[in-house]
């Protein structure tokens, strides 16, 4: 007998984490369905970002090369929907996509992970920090500039691996990404936003669409969390009027309390030398007016040079 085509194909990077984070929306899919999950097809596809692993994603195209080729699948029809990590979204969705919904964010916070210190603060002088992360370098470098900041590339198991055996003395990871892997316990301590900003949309799950597939967005709408989707927006908004992108270090957080969105947004110099933030509060209806005031405002702040 011939198998029956899916409901619906979920394209994704093939890493763990990706796996995780996809397989939680096909549960989510089901169950607000009452199909069975193998009803959601999930499609592996390996992008540029994944096959690059020798040298820091800033100096071949940035954070794009995570979610290439799966748009590319996508806008072909090879699968209905992708599932990305927010935050590795590119600023703008290519013609004729669009980010039709997010789960429920995660803890938006980064971890510090060490096996010689406690903290950040108790790192010896001059100790290696692996990151690949210019936001959390320039953070780091601020706070630290002692440290020697060094490229760390790979899922989070190889990152922790090359952590144990020694070839940096620390490095930064998002809890959320530990969190859904049962890793939490490798965190040493959890750093806080307001003083290591997370990056915009950590923590986040989107699923991206084609715009005119209002088949596959009615599939996905009851999934989505509304209050999640409200602060990606207002931090996507910051992020496209910087004109941001792995190139430059930004951070930008948004958080609701009722009707009332709180968002604060940093830029910040790779070397640490330099940073400038700024906060914004508004009703969440006009959630990407506030991203892009912040955004526009930081950018007169900084100045043309800051960006080069």
């Amino acid at each position: 007998m011939a198998q029956s085509a899916p409901l619906l194909r979920l394209g994704t990077r093939g890493s763990p984490l990706a796996l995780i984070q996809a397989n939680l929306v096909r549960t989510l899919l089901a169950r607000s369905t009452g199909a069975p999950e193998t009803a959601f097809e999930i499609v592996v596809i390996k992008t540029t970002g994944d096959a690059i692993q020798d040298r820091p994603l800033s100096e071949v195209g940035g954070k794009g090369l995570f979610t290439k080729e799966i748009e590319e699948a996508l806008l072909t029809g090879r699968i209905d929907l992708a599932v990305h990590s927010a935050k590795d979204m590119p600023t703008i969705s290519q013609p004729g996509l669009m980010l039709a919904a997010c789960l429920e964010r995660e803890d938006p916070r980064d971890a510090f992970i060490s096996l010689k210190a406690k903290s950040l603060a108790d790192l010896p002088q001059g100790a290696r920090l692996g990151t690949a992360s210019l936001r959390r370098q320039a953070i780091v470098k601020k706070a630290r500039p002692d440290l020697v900041v060094s490229p760390l590339r790979g899922n989070v198991e190889t990152r922790l691996r090359k952590l144990e055996a020694g070839e940096v003395d620390a490095t930064l990871l998002a809890i959320a990404g530990l969190n859904r892997m049962g890793l939490a316990d490798h965190a040493t301590h959890i750093m806080p936003a307001d003083e290591f900003l997370p990056a915009v949309a950590q923590g986040a799950i989107g699923i991206e669409t084609r715009g005119d597939d209002n088949r596959t967005r009615q599939f996905v709408a009851p999934i989505n969390h509304a209050p999640t989707f409200i602060a990606v927006a207002c931090e996507r908004a910051f992020l496209t009027a910087l004109d941001g992108s792995c190139k430059t270090p930004l951070a930008g957080h948004a958080t609701l309390s009722g009707d009332t969105l709180h968002f604060r947004g940093l830029i910040a110099r790779p070397d640490g030398t330099a940073a400038h933030d700024i906060t914004g509060n508004g009703h969440i209806r006009d959630a990407v007016r506030i991203g892009e005031e912040a955004g526009r405002a930081l950018k007169k702040i900084g100045g043309p040079d800051f960006f080069d």
